[in-house]
Order: C-alpha cells, then sequence, then structure tokens
C-alpha cells in the first residue's frame, strides 16, 4: 500500500516538473503564463501573484501550465485582438522560441531521471547474493530453493561459496528473502562438488556499493543516456509489434500494472523504489520526444516542417492530427488499463 502511494506521488511528481519545464521556460522567454496549476480542474484554490494564477486542484494528479495565446494554436485560431500583448503570446513567436518551450518539459523529466539514478548510486542498495537458476537433482532442489531468492547473509558470491564448501556433508541454515519475506531453509552441501557446486545454484551478486558524488553524476549520467537508449529500442519493438501484428504485447502495462511492479519493487526497499520513479521519468521524456501528434514531439515536429517549408502549416491539419491522435492514446490507455483489471482478478 506504502509502495502504491509513493507511486502515485511520484506520478505526480513527475508529470508536475514536465509541466514545470515548459513554464519556466515561457517565463524565461518573456510569455504571459496565465495559470500554473497542481492537479486537474475543478479548481479547489488559487492565488494570483503578478500575473499568473497559481492554482490546487481536486484532481491530485500531476498538474499543468497555460501560456497565453497556446491553446489558440491548438484550436487553429492566433488569439483574439484587444487582450494581452500578443507579443507575449506563444502563438507570435518564433518556430525557434515555442521549440525551446516545448523541449523544456523533456529535458527537465530527463534531468530529474538522470539525478535521482544518482542519488540512488549515491545511498547505494544492501549487497547480497541472488539465486538466478537451480539445477536439477541437487540439495537445492530438495529444499525447495528457487530462482530470484537472495541469500540476505552473503555479500558476494565468494562468500557464500565459501561457506558452503567448509561445511560439506553437515546442515547448514540459509536465511533468504522471497517475495519480500526472510525465511530460513536448512540445506546439506554435498560432500562431492560438480559441476554445479556443492549445493547446486547458480548465483550473482546484486546491490549498489556506495558512491561519492561526483563519481555517482558522472556515472548517473551515463546511466541515464543508456537505459534512454534501451527504452527508445523497446518503443520501436512496441510501435513494429503493434502495427505488424495488430496487438499489443504482453508485457506492457498501465497505470494499474505499475502499481503492482511498485508493490513488488517496494518489498525490497525504498532505494529500488527510487529507481523506478528514476526510470519512470526516462519513460517519460523518451514518449514526449516521439514525433506523434499531441505529444510534445509531435508538436515538435510540425514546427521542423514549419521551419524547412518556411511557412506555418495549415492549422486545420495540425487540430485534426492532434485530435485524432489523442483519441488513439486514449483508447490505447483503456485498453491496457482493462488488461491490467482483467489480469487483477
Amino acid at each position: 500500500m506504502i509502495s502504491a502511494i509513493l507511486i502515485i506521488v511520484g506520478l505526480s511528481v513527475l508529470i508536475l516538473i514536465h509541466e514545470l519545464g515548459h513554464f519556466i521556460a515561457a517565463k524565461n522567454a518573456g510569455l504571459l503564463v496565465e495559470e500554473f496549476g497542481f492537479g486537474f480542474p475543478p479548481r479547489l484554490y488559487g492565488k494570483k501573484i503578478g500575473e499568473t494564477v497559481y492554482s490546487l486542484n481536486w484532481l491530485p494528479f500531476g498538474g499543468f501550465v497555460k501560456i497565453f495565446g497556446e491553446r489558440s494554436v491548438e484550436a487553429g485560431r492566433l488569439p483574439e485582438e484587444g487582450g494581452a500583448d500578443k507579443s507575449r503570446s506563444f502563438a507570435h513567436q518564433s518556430a525557434w522560441k515555442r521549440f525551446v518551450i516545448m523541449g523544456a518539459g523533456i529535458s527537465i523529466n530527463f534531468l530529474f531521471g538522470w539525478l535521482l539514478l544518482a542519488v540512488v548510486l549515491m545511498i547505494g542498495s544492501p549487497q547480497s547474493v541472488l539465486i538466478t537458476d537451480v539445477a536439477p537433482n541437487t540439495p537445492a532442489e530438495e529444499v525447495g530453493l528457487l530462482p530470484g531468492d537472495q541469500l540476505v547473509e552473503y555479500a558476494t558470491p565468494a562468500e557464500f561459496s565459501e561457506f558452503v564448501n567448509a561445511r560439506r556433508g553437515q546442515e547448514v541454515n540459509l536465511e533468504i528473502r522471497r517475495a519480500g519475506e526472510v525465511r530460513t531453509v536448512t540445506v546439506t552441501p554435498r560432500e562431492l562438488e560438480g559441476t554445479t557446486g556443492s549445493v547446486g545454484v547458480f548465483i550473482t551478486e546484486v546491490g549498489l556499493a556506495p558512491q561519492a558524488f561526483f563519481p555517482a553524476l558522472w556515472d548517473g549520467l551515463k546511466l541515464s543516456i543508456t537505459t534512454m537508449g534501451e527504452i527508445l529500442k523497446a518503443f520501436g519493438t512496441l510501435l513494429a509489434e503493434m502495427f505488424g501484428s495488430a496487438s499489443i504485447p504482453e508485457n506492457i502495462v498501465g497505470p494499474i500494472g505499475i502499481f503492482g511492479i511498485a508493490n513488488q519493487v517496494g518489498q525490497l526497499g525504498f532505494v529500488f523504489l527510487l529507481q523506478l520513479i528514476a526510470l519512470i521519468s526516462l519513460n517519460l521524456a523518451i514518449l514526449n520526444f516521439i514525433p506523434f501528434p499531441a505529444l510534445d514531439g509531435g508538436r515538435i515536429l510540425f514546427l521542423i516542417i514549419e521551419k524547412i517549408k518556411g511557412g506555418p502549416l495549415n492549422q486545420k491539419v495540425e487540430l485534426w492530427a492532434n485530435a485524432a491522435s489523442f483519441v488513439f492514446l486514449l483508447l490505447l490507455m483503456i485498453v491496457i488499463t482493462a488488461r491490467d483489471i482483467i489480469n487483477l482478478v
């Protein structure tokens, strides 16, 4: 339950900071930001500070930023005369300024994911030995050891091997963590060591030793770039499967599925939840970078086409492309969420 709450808070923060990126870029460009809201309407409370209304809304999930002239562009028209200074509207900015404002949300999601990974590396995580496989007809199989079990008393495979090899033919108690619970298993290592060792498990080391600030920052950056590359490849595979076989891969989950994953990850410890939120932030950066209408990447693509073309695109074409894409994403989310619910039943 606590893990699910933390993920809800984490997702809200990720969406909010995405909008904060647009907000900071728009303010820096001198545009009129009409409202910056936490959550989604209806409004619970709002206070105008300067020229911007800062609001707290009833649906406490994420947030939004309302920039003068932005909705006019999406609706295929320019801001009406007689309002605020048109030079401060999104619609009247150069393609380059609009590109920076649209890209700011993506950039801040990447930055946040990178910094969270750096924090994870600085904190480190408990080091232990993980069983990756169990050989048949061995003491490990006889006592019910399973792949995924953690040997919590040992930091390295060498420590575990040294311990069991010194006690061949004797009963030993092993503390393992399985599904968040620690239990004790009694096993007798074989006196004659085979190819799978005296117990019969294949093991690997898991966990991270804490790093200093600057090495963690540098390694976090490298890990973020590598991770985004893997996410991009995964999105390519997803799109190929969706449009190639007209089906959604089984390993794709929606919001409900994420809560299930968060619950499993939360059992491993808080630092692993931080790592999950960092990965979701990097996923959001990639998702919004994809040149798909209704997403930041799609709007950036339209700006690039506008720049190459030497003039604005047909506003009706852009409007219909965004509307159709939004409906597609909404239907896709409904299908994935429905599948998540079915899998829970």
